[in-house]
C-alpha cells in the first residue's frame, strides 16, 4: 500500500508539472515600454507581464530606457528570438514601420498600446484610452477649480502639451483646446504668454524639467509686471509636478499668492499626495489594471485565432490605415474623489498620499 501510495503521489507530481508545462507553452510575447523613469510605464509593464503570465504564456518585458534606437533594437532582438505577437508602448510611434515589417513578414500580430504607431500597416491592434475626452476632462476640471461661469474672469492660463512624437499628446491638446478655445475667444480665459498650439507648447519626452524650465520662462517673461496664473494645463502628473516646482520658487503656495488651477493625468501617488496638499488641483485617472486586462484578453483571442468583437474601427487612422482599438473610459480626480476611486479600489495605497 505504501509503494502504491509512493507510486500515485510521483504521478501526481508528474501530472501537476506536466500540467503547469503545458499552461505555459500557450506561446511568447514580448512586450516593449518605453523607460521607467515614469511611474505608470513601471506599472503598465508589471500589470501587462501578470496578466499574460496569468493566462499562461511566457513574457518577454523589456524597457527602452527612453531611447529610440534601443527600443528599436529590443523589438529586433524579440523577432529574432521568437515572439508570437508584440504589444508595444512606443516611444516615438512614427519610428517602427521597417522594424514593425519584419513583424508582418514574419506573420507576428502587433499590439500598439496606449500610444498609437503611425505609418505602418503592420499594426494590427491598439488599445488605449478615450485620449481625447481626457483634454476635455482636464479642462472642465480647470473651470471648476476656477469657479466658472460663477466667476467670469478673465483668468489667466498657460498651456503645456505633451511629447510632440506622442500621438495621445495631440487628442490630449485638442481635447482640452475644444473646451478652452471658445472662451479664449470670448476673452474669459487669457493666454497671457500668447503661446498656444502643440508646436509650441509640447514637451518633448514628456520630461518634467523641461516643463519646469518653459514655466520658469513663462513666469520671468509675461508675468513679471505682477499679475498672477490662475490655471495651468497640464497634461500629466509628470509636468505638472515640474510645473509646481517653478511656481513655488517664485512663491506660489504662499499665504499672499495661492496656487493656480492645475491639471494632470495618470493619478500617480506622488501627485495624489499633492492635491491633497492643495498643490495640484486634478488628475486624470486611467486604470492601467484595466488596461492590462483588456490587452492581454485581446492578445489571447487574437493569438489562439479567433476574432475580436465589438472594436472601434473609425477613431485611430495612422496615417496608414485605421486601427482597430479597444478605448477606456478616463476619470476625473481631485480632493473631493480621489478617496473613492484611487483608494478604495486598491489603485494606490492610503500611505503614499499622507
Amino acid at each position: 500500500m505504501k509503494t502504491f501510495a509512493s507510486v500515485l503521489a510521483v504521478s501526481a507530481v508528474a501530472m501537476t508539472a506536466s500540467s503547469a508545462a503545458l499552461a505555459q507553452d500557450k506561446g511568447t510575447i514580448g512586450i516593449s515600454m518605453p523607460e521607467q523613469t515614469t511611474l505608470r510605464w513601471i506599472s503598465d509593464g508589471a500589470e501587462l507581464k501578470a496578466a499574460l503570465e496569468e493566462k499562461g504564456y511566457t513574457v518577454d518585458l523589456q524597457y527602452a530606457g527612453d531611447d529610440i534606437p534601443n527600443q528599436l533594437a529590443q523589438i529586433e532582438n524579440m523577432l529574432t528570438t521568437g515572439v508570437d505577437a508584440l504589444v508595444i508602448a512606443a516611444l516615438d510611434g512614427t519610428t517602427l514601420s521597417a522594424v514593425l515589417q519584419q513583424a508582418g513578414e514574419s506573420e507576428v500580430e502587433v499590439f500598439a498600446y496606449d500610444r498609437l504607431i503611425r505609418d505602418t500597416g503592420n499594426v494590427d491592434y491598439y488599445t488605449t484610452f478615450d485620449n481625447f475626452q481626457v483634454g476635455v476632462l482636464q479642462a472642465n476640471s480647470i473651470l471648476k477649480g476656477l469657479g466658472y461661469p460663477g466667476k467670469p474672469g478673465p483668468f489667466n492660463i498657460e498651456l503645456f502639451g505633451g511629447s510632440p512624437d506622442d500621438n495621445n499628446a495631440f487628442f490630449f491638446y485638442d481635447g482640452a483646446m475644444s473646451v478652452f478655445q471658445p472662451l479664449i475667444d470670448k476673452g474669459d480665459l487669457v493666454v497671457k504668454s500668447g503661446q498656444t498650439g502643440m508646436q509650441t507648447v509640447g514637451t518633448l519626452r514628456w520630461d518634467g524639467a523641461t516643463a519646469q524650465s518653459r514655466m520658469d520662462n513663462l513666469l520671468s517673461s509675461a508675468y513679471s509686471d505682477g499679475t498672477r496664473v490662475d490655471a495651468v494645463l497640464a497634461p500629466n502628473d509628470g509636468l505638472a509636478r515640474g510645473i509646481i516646482s517653478s511656481l513655488r520658487g517664485v512663491g506660489y503656495g504662499s499665504s499672499d499668492l495661492a496656487w493656480p488651477i492645475i491639471s494632470g493625468q495618470d493619478a500617480e501617488a506622488p501627485s495624489v499626495k499633492a492635491i491633497v496638499a492643495g498643490e495640484q488641483y486634478s488628475t486624470v485617472y486611467k486604470d492601467t489594471r484595466e488596461l492590462a486586462r483588456v490587452t492581454a484578453d485581446l492578445v489571447e483571442t487574437v493569438v489562439s485565432g479567433d476574432t475580436p468583437e465589438g472594436l472601434d474601427t473609425t477613431t485611430y487612422d495612422n496615417g496608414v490605415k485605421v486601427v482597430p482599438s479597444i478605448l477606456l473610459t478616463p476619470y476625473e480626480v481631485d480632493k473631493t474623489n480621489y478617496q473613492e476611486l484611487l483608494i478604495d479600489s486598491g489603485y494606490i495605497k492610503a500611505e503614499d498620499v499622507q
